[in-house]
């Protein structure tokens, strides 16, 4: 079989959406959802009131779960009992339950320490069976919990009238249910509940990671919270992140001022992989995202360890050695394979030099992070054999298994782990023996196969932890034995693994599951650690495969996209930790936008029926929007125009506010599906890989204008977007992270949705005179492709605008 790159793999197995999820921070100042939509039906945790369906309270489903007679009341009188000499896990899972109760409910619960539990006072008590207080309880209400039942990581949750208890097999477990307790409170008048349930629950696998890049200074607030608001609260358990030069390093400070000047190269030169390349080849996975193209001080890096451990999460650091190494060489070119590459990225194995500088940068990270296990890359190894003057003569695979002992047998020397990427032993993954190739320039030259057998078995060591990224069907075949022939050959060769890349498109999991060494999975993120590209492309899929490592079931696709996209609104309140005006504010006022409708009932546009009016008032969450239709016109419609002719609207100004608000809320869609691709595929531009549809001008009356961005699942997708995911077209990004979905009506088989886009008003107090919508002309977004450049000019689209609500300031 010929060679497959991890990245031509991202693009046939897909990152189909992830799992549903109930996150705590749904609507928290809200005691009724108030809504319109059955696509809101979920959106319960921290704010509406309870899902109707016991089944549906908590993400991942636990695996035992059932209603109790009664709900626990929270308010000042409520006490977290702590024993006299808790640990400082009970500790911190006590300070956590505070902080969650007064941030989000402003509710403020005290903290007691006893060695038994005060009369006539409703407790909360967490902690693991060690905790007397909660060995106790466990046997006050006969409940059978021990460090093998439910098991490692797994927990006893119970909540009643007076008491709510968490006890853990172990301290994990006890912070696992916590995180299940966190999802069961709700906003009930001015206090809160938290539901009456009787949950017994465990993980189905041990290895629940998300792989990712060290952030950047700026997005540092926002790992943060998605290591506790996200990761933790979904039961993840590893974080593999790649470093590269992205710390200071003070035993090679000119790695850090390299790397600096490679991500600059990359990124002012628009292109994703590296400028002047041997031959015109193109090198690829140049990261240069990684730490947002800098770099973080020891200190700030010490500090995202220690959140992340407190947070019950094992810290993995990926650092790339051999291939991938273009962090080790911007400030080395002299260590390079082919040193006649401007940015080199495989360091040349023969030159014992290249080792000094590995170990010693490895030996920097080991001595501040302490880690159990270290991630060595050693991935897509497409080096030219002919052109590497130290190796043309060398037998790759020896080479690359001797690299991978050498270095394994560094880390063991201090106590740790070596995982990595395992394409390179395979040769059904990498094909048989060298892979011939022709440059653009017409030079033939060959690139390495993959390991035989013989030689795994002599150098790769087999305590290493194998990251399988080829699990999908690499053929035109859908034959599920092929799709497990990789991982069943690592198996037999004595490898732990891991499925690498995971998402939820993978086949046939329930059966391959109970191969014994497999421990999980982890999906990645192959681009900057922020918000945007996090929220636009990767929930979906991040939240099913914790669903299907916890709880060990594959995932209905459909219901799934409906439940994550009914989640959307609490999970994004989390990663920005910002509540909306919509959701503190009481008065909220439909605006009248009726003069500008230009859009009529059994309209068609680029081959694509409109949706009809619907007439009437309506609440989504408590924002009212008054939906009109005037002279048989009932929206406002604009045009994208693009690659086809179109006979919409460029524009319609003059749309009228005449107020100052807090915060303007759009109730708009798209005519057709547009394209929200990879983060990856545009790492200069980033934003625009989500389609620019339009945008809408905010005019003040003192002449100041500002603009909103209308991008294809940021903060909308079409109006028939339910029937897309009805015909399961494998789109990987269907659902839209910016805005909420508003069901509108219509039959099972032909329903009409909209998207409410809350906009907070950057100037406050100031006179909003008009908006202007207008239509984007020739647009060119990401590629398909994995190249340097922008994808063509877009499909034709359109931007129909139904409402506007807005948010009055207060007084």
């Amino acid at each position: 079989m010929k060679s497959l790159t991890r990245r031509k793999f991202l693009n046939t197995a897909g990152s189909v959406a992830g799992g549903a999820i109930l996150s705590p921070a749904a609507f928290i100042h809200r005691s009724d959802t108030g809504t319109h939509s059955m696509i809101a039906m979920d959106q319960t945790a921290a704010g509406s009131m309870p899902a109707a369906s016991i089944e549906n309270a908590i993400y991942p489903r636990p695996q035992e779960i059932s209603d109790s007679d009664s709900g626990f009341i929270l308010d000042s009188q409520v006490r977290i009992i702590l024993p006299p000499a808790a640990s400082g896990e009970d500790v911190f899972l006590a300070r956590s339950l505070a902080h969650e109760l007064s941030d989000w409910f402003n509710i403020q619960i005290k903290t007691e320490r006893s060695d038994t539990l005060p009369a006539n006072v409703r407790c909360i008590v967490m902690g693991s069976i060690q905790n007397p207080l909660v060995s106790h309880c466990c046997k006050q209400q006969r409940l059978d919990t021990e460090k093998l039942n439910p098991g490692p990581e797994g927990y006893i949750l119970q909540s009643s009238r007076d008491l709510v208890l968490v006890a853990g097999s172990d301290n994990r477990g006890a912070f696992y249910g916590m995180q299940s307790l966190r999802q069961l409170i709700y906003k009930d008048g001015d206090g809160a509940l938290i539901r009456g349930v009787r949950i017994r629950d465990w993980p189905d696998k041990p290895f629940r990671g998300i792989y990712l890049y060290l952030p950047g200074r700026k997005n540092v607030p926002f790992f943060k919270r998605f290591i506790r608001d996200y990761m933790a609260l979904y039961k993840y358990n590893t974080l593999i992140m790649e470093m590269g030069a992205s710390m200071r390093l003070e035993s090679h400070p000119e790695l850090n001022s390299g790397w600096v000047q490679f991500a600059r190269d990359c990124n002012y030169s628009c292109r994703n992989y590296p400028p002047g390349p041997f031959h015109g080849l193109q090198q690829n996975s140049s990261h240069q995202d990684t730490g947002d193209g800098g770099f973080l001080e020891k200190e700030e890096v010490a500090e995202l360890a220690r959140w992340i451990k407190q947070n019950q999460i094992e810290l993995i650091p990926e650092i790339a050695s051999f291939t991938h190494s273009y962090y080790l060489l911007a400030g080395h070119r002299d260590l390079a394979a082919i040193p006649e590459n401007k940015w080199p990225d495989i360091y040349c194995a023969s030159n014992p030099k290249s080792y000094e500088l590995v170990f010693e940068v490895y030996d920097e990270y080991i001595d501040l992070l302490q880690p159990r296990m270290i991630h060595i890359g050693h991935d897509e190894l497409f080096l030219p054999v002919d052109g590497s003057p130290r190796c043309a003569d060398k037998n790759i695979g020896e080479l690359f298994g001797e690299d991978v002992k050498q270095i394994h047998d560094h880390l063991s020397a201090r106590g740790i782990k070596s995982a990595l990427w395992a394409d390179m032993l395979l040769e059904s993954v990498r094909g048989h023996g060298l892979q011939k190739n022709v440059a653009a320039d017409g030079w033939t030259y060959y690139t390495p196969g993959g390991m035989t057998p013989d030689q795994v078995e002599r150098l790769i060591p087999k305590d290493c932890l194998l990251f399988n990224w080829f699990w999908g069907d690499q053929s035109d075949s859908s034959d599920s034995a092929h799709q497990e022939m990789n991982e069943a050959t690592l198996d037999k060769m004595g490898f732990q693994q891991v499925y690498g890349n995971f998402d939820t498109t993978i086949k046939n999991y329930e059966i391959r599951k109970q191969r014994s060494t497999l421990l999980g999975g982890a999906p990645s993120a192959w681009f900057a650690t922020n918000e945007f590209g996090f929220g636009k492309e990767l929930m979906s899929d991040f939240l099913g495969c914790s669903s299907i490592l916890w709880t060990g079931k594959s995932l209905n696709r459909r219901d799934h996209l409906l439940r994550v996209q009914s989640m959307i609104p609490a999970i994004r309140m989390r990663l920005s930790g910002i509540v909306p005006p919509s959701q503190t504010e009481t008065l909220i006022l439909p605006l009248d936008i009726s003069s500008k409708f230009n859009l009529g009932d059994d309209s068609t546009a680029l081959g694509t029926s409109l949706p009809s009016a619907v007439v009437g008032n309506i609440k989504h969450n408590d924002i009212p929007f008054e939906l009109r239709s005037v002279n048989n016109r009932h929206s406002v419609i604009v045009g994208t125009n693009g690659s086809q002719p179109s006979s919409l609207p460029r524009s319609v100004t003059g749309i009228p506010i005449g107020a100052s608000p807090t915060s303007l809320i759009f109730l708009h869609a798209a005519v057709r599906p547009a394209a929200n691709r990879e983060s990856f595929r545009l790492m200069w531009d980033q934003e625009d890989t989500a389609d620019l549809l339009g945008w809408y001008e905010v005019a003040y009356e003192d002449g100041f204008v500002t603009t909103i961005p209308i991008r294809y699942g940021v903060n909308l997708l079409e109006s028939n977007w339910q029937q897309r995911i009805i015909a399961d077209d494998g789109h990987q990004r269907t659902y839209c992270y910016g805005a909420d979905a508003v069901d509108m009506g219509g039959t099972a088989e032909n329903r009409t949705t909209f998207f409410a886009y809350e906009w907070t008003n950057p100037r406050l107090g100031k006179v909003i005179d008009e908006i202007h919508l207008k239509g984007t002309t020739g647009f060119r977004g990401a590629s398909s492709e994995f190249n340097n450049d922008w994808g063509p000019v877009i499909p034709s689209n359109g931007v129909i605008l139904k409402a506007i609500s807005m948010v009055q300031k207060r007084g």
